[in-house]
């Protein structure tokens, strides 16, 4: 019977161990250098990456956010998120890129 418990003891401890949780969903970061400002529209935006994870409003101006963080206990983390903002022809005005990744 004590056997049994370590066991089980063992296997919790390797899950909660090697477990990982992610929030957002993942996009193509390969074609963000794509985005033009003054030129992508909302519409291109939506065709490139999909629809946003998050909406918002900054400064006035519409937001889109795309992200997505894999944290681990174990291991490298991946974050990423890019947040695009339209102007009031929904024009991208200007977006920030940011990941965890190392990129060259």
């Amino acid at each position: 019977m004590k056997k049994t418990g370590l066991l089980i003891l063992v296997v919790i401890i390797t899950v909660f161990i090697t477990s990982c949780a992610t929030v957002g969903r993942d996009f193509p970061t390969d074609i963000v250098a794509d985005i033009r400002i003054g030129k992508t529209t909302q519409g291109d935006i939506n065709r490139m990456f999909g629809s946003p994870w998050r909406t918002g409003i900054e400064d006035g101006d519409k937001t889109w956010t795309y992200g997505y963080y894999k944290y681990r206990l174990l291991g490298e983390s991946v974050t990423r998120d890019l947040v695009v903002r339209f102007d009031k022809n929904m024009v991208v005005r200007s977006y920030s890129f940011n990941t965890s990744e190392i990129t060259e």
